[in-house]
């Protein structure tokens, strides 16, 4: 997919809503745990609710990983429903990879050949040779880790260098002499602390920014969208818990689709 194509997505839909597919197999409804594949159920109830008003679908990696086989099994099945049913829908494959290069590049292959994924977010602290094998699969994105919204963003993310540079500044900066650009790399910016946005836009003022931490994390969209927003939007914003785990009954597709509408709804008042 395009930056264009996003892009036009977004005001498609009037929406930059990113749902994050954290399924876990303790936290879904009880009744779905009679189906056969109980995690692929939940994802299909909750893609199908969702689908009208979000751009794209994350599904974190662990969660599948974590049940084995059969986990990786549910992964595919619900990257194949996105892809046939609603083609779209932006995928992004949350695994957090960063190998020496030649693991990267199998690790490329696995997720955009393989996999089908239009991206997948890697960690950028190996340097160079781990990142760039992502970046030479045409039409497919690296979403690179460069500010988070964890409570351990703080030991090193905010580190200063003796210019008084922080390393997620340099982290931005020294990407950008990797071949990646605005069409095929974007970056994790998180929501809890907003006014980062500033700093982070002065650097990559074109790219996208994934943007986690609204919802169940407490960021605010409000914020988000002053300090981050660009003329293309430039903002893909996460939000898992607050939507899928909403309503843990037979009526959780329901609400979760009330919660993404609710989402939309405020997205839509920001790209007017």
């Amino acid at each position: 997919m395009t930056r264009e194509e996003l892009f036009q997505n977004i005001m498609r839909k009037k929406s930059f809503l990113c749902v994050g597919l954290d399924t876990d197999i303790k936290k879904i409804p009880q009744h779905l745990l009679s189906d056969e594949d109980p995690i692929f159920a939940f994802n299909k109830a909750i893609i199908d609710a969702t689908a009208d008003y979000c751009i794209a679908y994350k599904p974190n990696l662990a969660f599948y990983e974590s049940t084995g086989l059969k986990g990786m099994q549910s992964l595919y099945k619900t990257i194949d429903y996105i892809r046939t049913n609603y083609p779209d829908q932006f995928i992004i494959a949350d695994a957090k990879r960063g190998d020496i290069g030649n693991t990267s590049k199998m690790y490329a292959e696995s997720f955009f050949e393989e996999m089908k994924v239009d991206s997948v977010t890697v960690a950028p602290y190996m340097g160079q040779d781990s990142v760039t094998p992502f970046l030479g699969h045409e039409g497919r994105w690296v979403i690179l880790l460069a500010l988070t919204s964890n409570k351990g963003a703080d030991d090193f993310q905010y580190i200063n260098d003796p210019d008084g540079t922080p390393l997620y500044q340099n982290v931005l900066r020294k990407s950008l002499e990797w071949g990646g650009n605005a069409d095929n790399m974007m970056y994790v910016a998180g929501a809890t602390r907003a006014e980062m946005l500033t700093d982070i836009r002065k650097t990559v003022p074109d790219s996208f920014l994934l943007v986690p931490g609204i919802g169940a994390q407490g960021g605010s969209l409000t914020d988000v969208c002053k300090y981050g927003m660009n003329s293309k939007c430039g903002l893909i914003v996460n939000s898992s818990r607050a939507i899928i785990y909403a309503d843990n009954t037979e009526q959780f597709a329901q609400v979760a689709r009330m919660k993404a509408k609710e989402v939309q709804e405020e997205m839509a008042l920001f790209i007017k």
